[in-house]
């Protein structure tokens, strides 16, 4: 856990983004964990370091405080996963994240990106949509949800 109260108040001081690289897994998964009730496995991470993916770590030093990962399909970006570590979340992270991620996804000729996002996950969906996604359409079932499953939000936003 990263605990400290300094980065809360200074989230973004020294902070940058970097690609990530398999011996930040152990750290990741560690976000991942504690972000997420159905967390993805190492070998899921270990499956996007392929030539269409671009995965990036957000850092301060060598301290991984989020990632996100992306895939590249023909001319089209999709987010596949975006997390912040707990203890910074509401700071601006996860927004410095994204637009690295936009900005890089359409410097590489990609013409737009997808998501999709959990119904429930209103925080998300407001970072989004203020960021200039809408959205597209509905996923139903497509999240577990303990028992059931929850509906996704499908959001685009256009580079061009």
């Amino acid at each position: 856990m990263i605990g400290s109260d300094s980065l809360r108040e200074l989230p973004l001081q020294g902070v940058a983004v970097r690609p990530l690289v398999p011996e930040d897994l152990d750290r990741v998964e560690e976000i991942e964990r504690l972000s997420h009730s159905h967390p993805w496995s190492e070998s899921v991470f270990l499956d996007c370091f392929q030539d269409n993916y671009r995965l990036w770590a957000l850092a301060r030093e060598e301290v991984v405080l989020g990632y996100a990962i992306v895939n590249y399909m023909v001319d089209e970006a999709h987010l596949l996963n975006i997390c912040i570590h707990p203890d910074i979340r509401g700071c601006g992270a996860g927004r410095y994240l994204l637009r690295h991620a936009l900005a890089e996804a359409a410097h590489d000729g990609m013409v737009m990106m997808i998501l999709e996002v959990r119904e429930s996950n209103q925080g998300a969906a407001a970072l989004y949509l203020s960021e200039g996604f809408e959205e597209i359409g509905r996923r139903p079932g497509y999240y577990p949800n303990g028992a059931t499953r929850e509906t996704a939000r499908v959001m685009s936003l256009r580079f061009t």
